[in-house]
Order: structure tokens, then C-alpha cells, then sequence
């Protein structure tokens, strides 16, 4: 068993074949004491529970800031990264400046959003995602004086496959005034993403802990450019200006919270923070450092690439990308298959649980996960296959 399985006893991750780890990672048992405490403070202090849950929000931040190589960095929180995003579009010129540039491999968060903003008259550039070697030079061509926003992904939801090369994006964006935001969901947590070494420092980040970070629901964040002081978001909430609601204002002019806090929202739920807090201190318990994590993901993906080449099916029935080195890909294995439906189906029914994406048949590992638990879900996989 693996050694950290004994911190997941409620998940029973010894006991089940969880292969849904870049979806919903198993929560620590910590995570339970956390959204308990945080049920007693309301208990005990009712209103004035507020001053806990914001220190356990600014601990959150700290952690995405830590991760992003950025302390000290602006970092909005949101309950989800919708919300996030869309009072990030709020405060560009799309009067001004009508067109987007992305991709046509965005999660549905993006690819739902921006078609609906097309339809209302917005000029929406999609570059085909695949192949993603050479994806960020064909998105800095797109981008011209007319350009709000680049929005891109680093790491492909559907193939796992990290983009290269995004300092050519900020690059072009910062010559023509675009601003870039990068959507690393897919990345923090199993890829180590260090803005400045990256040429991203002037970039907006956006991404949440319902993956590899084992935070659970509503702990999103927005990370701000130093540059994003001087942007008035329209869709914001109250908490916006929390800091100065007892000061005398001009009803005609809206004020702004300095910091992060200018994107923020109205009340929230803050059970979510106390859970993620938690769950940040027990991974630096246990070593668990983002370079480490991708010491993990690496093997782990690397065995189930391996256990799959193995079983020796026709690329016709199922294949995966063997032209790069697991280093070009994130937290999870894609196998490109016409019956990625219908086998997650038929490995849910064993007990592997899987999940597919259009034609990707998705094998997320997690660190609490044994080899043999890897291998034996594969196997599984090959008799499913075989019949």
C-alpha cells in the first residue's frame, strides 16, 4: 500500500481504483477536521467568524502564490474559475478593442463563455490547439492592436499535453497592449509553474484546487499583474470596496479595494478555505513540494503509459502519443479511442474509475496511489479491450 494511503481512510483510496486524480482528487482525512472547525467557529462566534475565515483566505493565497514562484502576488479567490473569469473580461475595453483570441482546445468554462460573448458581437479567434508545438506562435500571430485578450490553456485538458513557449504570447501581447490569461488548472499541483522564470510575469493566472491540490470545491483564484491596480472590473461584488465601506463616497462614482481585493466578489461560503488551508499545511507535512508532486505524476503516468503499450492493441482500436517524452504532458494519460465512451462505462462497472473526454479515454493517477493499483487497473482495461 502506499504510504500515504493511510491519510485518505474516508476516500478508501487503498481499497478502490481511483484513476479520476486530474478530476477530483481524493481529500485527506484532515480535510474532514477543517470543515468541522470551520462549522464550530460559526457555532461560537456566529458573525464574527469572519476575521478566522479571511486569515484562512489569505492562507490560501499564499499557497497560490507560492506555487506560481509569486510571493507577494495579487490573488483574487472565487468560488469557481467562471465567476473569475468573467470579472476578468469585465474590466477590458471590448468596446474598444472587440476581439479574443484562444484556442479550440479550452475547457467548456472558456469555450462556452466565448461563444456566447461571438453571438454578441465579440470577434472570436480560435487557433486549432493540436499540434500543441508551435500552438503559443500561431496564437502571437493572431494578436493586433484590435485584440482585448488572449486565453489559453497550460496544459490541454483533453490530451494532458503541455503548451510551449507561452512567453511568445505575452511577448506579442505586450507589444500590441493585449492582456494574456492563462488558464494553469492543469498545471498547478502536477507541473511546477513558476511565472517570472517563464516570461508570464505580466500575465493573469487563473485555475482552482479541485484537482491535484485536494482542496475540493470553491477554491479558485485569479492572480492579478502588477499592472491590473489600474483596471476597474464592472462585475464585482460589495467586498470589493470592503475596506472602506464606512468611509463618506460619491454615489456616482463606484470605489475600488486596493490589491487583489478590486476583483472580488460578495458573501461566500467560507468552509471551502478552511478545507484548503488544511490541506496546504498537510502537503508540506509530507514533502508533498510541487517538484515533488511532479516527481510522482511522472512516474505514475509513465507506468500506465508503459502497462498500456503492453497490452499490444491495434492503434485502430486505441493509441496514445508516443512521439514525446511523458516530460510534455501533465497529470494524466490520454488514450485516443472510438470507444472511449463505452470502455469508462465498462471500467466504471470493474471499479476503475476513469472518465473520457470526446474520443481521449482519461487515466488521471493521484500520490496516494500504489503501482499496483496502476498496473491492475491497465490489466483491467486490456480485457475490457480484448472483449
Amino acid at each position: 500500500m502506499n504510504c500515504l494511503a493511510e491519510h485518505y481512510g474516508r476516500f478508501r483510496v487503498a481499497e478502490r481504483l481511483l484513476l479520476t486524480g486530474h478530476s477530483h482528487q481524493a481529500w485527506p482525512d484532515v480535510a474532514r477536521d477543517a470543515q468541522l472547525a470551520a462549522w464550530d467557529a460559526a457555532a461560537s462566534d456566529v458573525d464574527g467568524k469572519w476575521d478566522e475565515a479571511f486569515a484562512k483566505a489569505d492562507r490560501v493565497r499564499a499557497h497560490y502564490a507560492a506555487l506560481l514562484s509569486d510571493p507577494g502576488g495579487d490573488i483574487a479567490l472565487g468560488q469557481n474559475t467562471h465567476e473569475l473569469v468573467i470579472r476578468f473580461l469585465s474590466a477590458l475595453d471590448l468596446a474598444g478593442r472587440r476581439r479574443l483570441v484562444t484556442t479550440d482546445g479550452e475547457f467548456h468554462t472558456l469555450r462556452r463563455q466565448l461563444s456566447r460573448l461571438a453571438e454578441h458581437g465579440l470577434e472570436v479567434v480560435r487557433v486549432p490547439a493540436e499540434p500543441a508545438e508551435g500552438l503559443a506562435e500561431r496564437l502571437a500571430a493572431e494578436v493586433d492592436g484590435r485584440t482585448a485578450a488572449v486565453l489559453v490553456s497550460a496544459v490541454l485538458f483533453e490530451t494532458a499535453r503541455v503548451v510551449p513557449d507561452l512567453a511568445a504570447v505575452a511577448t506579442a501581447a505586450a507589444r500590441h497592449g493585449a492582456e494574456v490569461l492563462i488558464d494553469a488548472y492543469h498545471a498547478l499541483g502536477v507541473v511546477p509553474f513558476p511565472l517570472a522564470e517563464q516570461g508570464l510575469a505580466d500575465t493573469w493566472v487563473v485555475g482552482g484546487g479541485y484537482k491535484y491540490l485536494q482542496f475540493g470545491e470553491g477554491v479558485c483564484f485569479l492572480r492579478l499583474p502588477p499592472h491590473a491596480q489600474d483596471l476597474r472590473p464592472v462585475l464585482t461584488g460589495w467586498f470589493a470596496e470592503f475596506d472602506t465601506l464606512a468611509a463618506e463616497r460619491d454615489p456616482a462614482h463606484v470605489d475600488y479595494a486596493p490589491g487583489p481585493h478590486r476583483f472580488a466578489g460578495s458573501t461566500y461560503d467560507p468552509t471551502s478555505h478552511y478545507r484548503a488551508a488544511r490541506v496546504a499545511d498537510f502537503f508540506a507535512e509530507q514533502g508533498l513540494t510541487d517538484h515533488r508532486l511532479r516527481e510522482i505524476s511522472l512516474h505514475q503516468t509513465t507506468l500506465l503509459a508503459t502497462a498500456f503499450d503492453a497490452l499490444g492493441l491495434p492503434d485502430t482500436t486505441a493509441t496514445r502519443d508516443r512521439a514525446l517524452p511523458r516530460t510534455s504532458y501533465g497529470g494524466f494519460l490520454a488514450i485516443r479511442t472510438p470507444h472511449a465512451a463505452r470502455w469508462q462505462r465498462s471500467l466504471k462497472a470493474a471499479g476503475v474509475h476513469t472518465d473520457n473526454r470526446g474520443e481521449h479515454l482519461r487515466f488521471g493517477p493521484a500520490p496516494y496511489l500504489a503501482d499496483d493499483q496502476l498496473r491492475e487497473a491497465m490489466a483491467i482495461l486490456g480485457e475490457i479491450a480484448a472483449g
